[in-house]
């Protein structure tokens, strides 16, 4: 069965224009990577894990934060490695100056034996569409699309 994630689209109205929240992977590999590299909080859950509770937990643990709202869900997306990514929009308003992620840790530098703790998220923004769609993972793309057309 293919990895299968869960995450968290949150938007806002602001000066009635939608406003996506997304979150940088932090690490040595994304330090410098900007467009193409953002993406919706998200995480891996297992099978008999719920999905929506699986995608609240991956926000909370990447961004140091609660969310709740009146979830709704969106056509999952698939990425070309197979894993499927299951993902819920939801009005909220994110502090994103004060993001606080759970840590990961691995070999760094690389074939050094060393291991280096990082953050998985390294930093957080509120986007236009156009400026998030560049932003973002292009497999993710499809997600903004479905809630801009809801507006």
């Amino acid at each position: 069965m293919p990895k299968q994630s869960a995450g968290i689209l949150a938007y806002r109205n602001i000066d009635k224009q939608l406003q996506i929240f997304l979150v940088h992977p932090g690490g040595p590999f994304w330090k410098n990577k900007d467009l193409g590299a953002w993406s919706i909080p998200k995480g891996e859950y297992e099978e008999e894990e719920d999905a929506l509770a699986a995608a609240k937990r991956e926000f909370e643990e990447e961004t140091g934060q609660s969310i709740s709202g009146d979830f709704m869900p969106l056509t999952p997306i698939k990425y070309k490695n197979g894993k499927v990514v299951q993902a819920w929009a939801v009005l909220a308003e994110i502090d994103h100056t004060n993001i606080k992620s759970n840590y990961f840790e691995m070999e760094w530098p690389p074939r050094s034996g060393k291991k280096a703790s990082f953050e998985e998220v390294d930093r957080a923004d509120w986007f236009d569409i156009a400026t998030a769609k560049q932003k973002m993972v292009p497999a993710q793309v499809p997600l903004i699309e479905e809630l801009a057309a809801m507006f």
